[in-house]
């Protein structure tokens, strides 16, 4: 099995424990609450969307952000989630799109899917579909897509230029993506060797200009950041779960506390969630 797989499959395996974790603590991913004003300022889901979903959508969701603000959702249009996890995106743009449109979910681990597909089933909607797969290479047809969203997930590809790839061709000519997205300085090699780190979305995430240059070589354009939030040491110390209970952000926790304070300082300022906007053009005859 190569190192892609390997990733793939560990990163599978730290959001199984994740959203397992959610369901035995009746409702938090980690043993305690979340730190006030951190994932509510990253994130911008205002409490009155969240209320409208069910509890489990909201309580498991690992995200950075909020790809569904300002994307311009429109009645009608078919969205894909990335990497949806257990829904809470997806039913946010269920909403959005009404009944003629479609929403589509994404995500390579089981656990995730079979928790999705219940909480849109919990929240009445019908026009919501669920399937397994990699983004790499994603169980979509060529040009099905008005709209790609994505929260927090790309940076746990170990082959984003395939992913960014994918974004192109699953798109309809004119077909947009609001992806939010952790983006980072390179890294010592001391925080990169650190496995947990992948899953909490650190370690394989790339810098803000790969990124762009990445959307842009696969064939996107006006491709731009929207929203960007650069992480201090304390919100970063807080992302990684230093605070008791940790944050539930990507996949992390269960780091030791000094070791998070030591990473938090030396990454403080290198670290951030962005929201990318971008298109597919009109194809160009030869």
């Amino acid at each position: 099995m190569n190192r892609p797989d390997d990733i793939r499959k560990t990163v599978s395996k730290t959001y199984t424990s994740a959203v397992e974790q959610t369901k035995a603590t009746g409702g938090s991913c980690c043993s305690g609450p979340a730190p006030q004003g951190v994932l509510t300022t990253l994130a911008g889901y205002s409490r009155e969307a969240l209320a409208a979903l069910p509890a489990d959508a909201v309580a498991s969701s690992f995200g950075c952000g909020n790809p569904v603000a300002l994307a311009e959702i429109r009645e009608g249009d078919t969205v894909l989630d990335l990497g949806s996890g257990a829904g809470i995106d997806l039913l946010l743009a269920a909403k959005l799109v009404g009944p003629t449109g479609r929403v589509i979910g994404v995500d390579m681990t089981p656990a995730m899917v079979t928790r999705a597909r219940a909480n849109a089933a919990a929240a009445g909607f019908t026009n919501v579909e669920v399937l397994e797969g990699i983004i790499e290479d994603l169980p979509v047809e060529s040009g099905a897509v008005d709209l790609v969203i994505s929260n927090c997930v790309i940076n746990l590809s170990p082959e984003k230029k395939r992913v960014f790839s994918e974004l192109h061709r699953v798109l309809k000519v004119g077909g947009r993506i609001s992806i939010s997205d952790i983006v980072a300085e390179p890294m010592p090699a001391w925080i990169t060797e650190v496995s947990m780190l992948y899953s909490a979305c650190i370690s394989g995430a790339i810098p803000e200009a790969e990124y762009l240059k990445g959307l842009e070589e696969a064939g996107l354009v006006e491709v731009a950041v929207r929203d960007r939030l650069t992480y201090d040491k304390d919100q970063l110390a807080a992302l990684l779960g230093a605070d008791e209970g940790g944050s539930c952000c990507c996949g992390s926790g269960g780091l030791p506390k000094a070791a998070i304070l030591r990473m938090a300082n030396e990454l403080a300022g290198k670290v951030a969630s962005i929201r990318v906007a971008a298109h597919r053009p009109e194809d160009v005859l030869p």
